[in-house]
């Protein structure tokens, strides 16, 4: 018991700071995709930081099994390299009761991934959608340019041609106002402000000195002037506002927990057996051959109509026949489809936390091969595996929803071959005592490089 305790121990520390940094590289990644979208909307810090919150779900999902291979490759390489896995060996404990500890900890890993892939992780990225839905809505700030026209607000035309930057004050202002068709008004200004209502729904312009020039827009003679002193225009500025939604609204099969895409798939199983009878229907039906008169059933009567006549209805009727076919066919297609990419999702939500355990299984031998416990070593053999898994991974989810392979070998198929690599890579390290030379890297570097590190290692 002590000992798996230490081997625990060995592994905690270097899964804590995997998770850090890689959610940290996903969370950099993520913010220089999106940066874009973000930037320049005036959003709040709370939003930010809410979206960030949401997206976060995806990366722990996609983090966890490769903190738990660089864990494992650290933790086993540092002892191996410290020689506690030779002491170990010769005090009779087997690689097989040194892995025990991580394979349990492999398995309550990922069967908590597993509650979070159904339970935090559909509702994390249909807020995380709907967030971003209201983001992308928004416009940026309204900006008005000397001696330029905006026509940034709806049914409104600005000009200004000066604007004071320190107090925010207009001067000569030219206002076209279009929000009633049977009316056009030119409104024109010495002095105005322009500043958003306390809701942040309505621009709100205060003009000081000037004209409201009123005329029909159907053509008419009549006109109408106004002089005010004091006038107060408010424009609708939802567009410049962040309005998020309240939850609901339809989900995608990511923001669905395994119970709902069953549900939705056993359904869809029962639309395609339906469309699979029709389909089987109609091939009888239309090619069927009376063996008794051994004739077509749609030629009739053909001793009363001509013979060209015959032909024509004949190959009139192969051709529905052929659209009729053709339609059921494609019918069926799309809904086998759709059933595989549900089917891809309840896989996935299984298949990425088994990695878990397949990750130990290659990095417990794979550490003790190396002898080396550092994070360099363990995060470079860590990014082959990864390479390989997400390789597997995604090309087997794009054949799975092109009706290419079945969705569970298209999930499964990495883990799978990763895990029996690993069980063969334990099963020799636990009979024989192997070593990984890296040393044939050195010949890559330059000549210049080897002779300093040849010098620090006499000193």
């Amino acid at each position: 018991m002590v000992l798996h305790r230490y081997i625990l121990k060995n592994h905690f520390a270097p899964f804590s700071f995997s998770i850090i940094t890689l959610i940290c590289i996903f969370l950099l990644q993520f913010l220089m995709r999106f940066a874009d979208r973000l930037v320049g909307k005036g959003l709040d810090a709370l939003i930010i930081v809410q979206l960030i919150v949401y997206n976060l779900a995806w990366m722990v999902v996609l983090v966890v099994p490769m903190a738990v291979l660089v864990a494992t490759l650290m933790a086993f390489g540092a002892m191996s390299q410290n020689n506690e896995v030779t002491i170990m060996k010769s005090s009779g404990i087997s690689l097989y009761k040194m892995m025990m500890a991580p394979l349990i900890a492999g398995v309550v890993v990922g069967y908590l991934l597993i509650l979070f892939n159904n339970d935090v992780l559909p509702d994390a990225n249909h807020q995380a959608k709907i967030l971003m839905q209201d983001i992308s809505n928004k416009k940026p700030t309204l900006s008005l340019e000397p001696g330029v026209f905006s026509q940034e607000v709806p049914n409104y035309a600005m000009l200004a041609r000066e604007i004071d930057q320190k107090t925010n004050e207009l001067s000569n202002l030219v206002i076209y106002d279009y929000s009633n068709p049977a009316k056009v008004n030119v409104v024109t200004a010495e002095k105005g402000k322009l500043y958003f209502s306390k809701d942040q729904t309505k621009l709100i312009m205060d003009l000081k000195d000037g004209e409201i020039h009123e005329s029909e827009s159907g053509g008419t003679t009549l006109y109408r002037k106004l002089i005010f002193k004091k006038h107060r225009i408010a424009m609708d500025a939802a567009q410049f506002s962040f309005q998020q939604s309240g939850p609901g609204g339809q989900r995608g099969d990511r923001e669905l927990s395994s119970n709902d895409m069953l549900a939705i798939i056993d359904s869809l199983k029962k639309e395609y057996n339906t469309e699979r009878r029709l389909l089987n229907n109609e091939v009888y039906k239309y090619t069927f051959i009376d063996t008794i008169s051994n004739k077509m059933p749609f030629i009739k009567n053909s001793e009363q109509a001509g013979q060209e006549a015959v032909y024509v209805r004949a190959i009139a009727k192969v051709k529905g026949t052929k659209n009729i076919i053709l339609s059921n066919y494609s019918r069926l297609n799309i809904k086998k489809e759709e059933m595989n990419r549900f089917w891809v999702e309840v896989y996935k939500k299984y298949a990425i936390p088994a990695a878990c355990i397949v990750f130990v299984l290659i990095g417990a031998p794979l550490g003790v091969m190396t002898r080396k416990g550092g994070f360099g070593v363990a995060a470079g053999i860590s990014l082959f595996f990864f390479l390989i898994y997400w390789a597997f991974l995604i090309g087997g989810e794009k054949l799975a929803d092109r009706n290419m392979v079945s969705p569970f070998i298209g999930m499964w198929a990495a883990n799978i071959l990763l895990g029996i690599a690993g069980i063969l890579l334990t099963m020799r390290t636990a009979k024989e005592t192997i070593t990984l030379d890296f040393s044939f890297i050195k010949w890559l570097l330059p000549r210049k490089w080897q002779d300093n590190q040849m010098h620090e290692d006499q000193a």
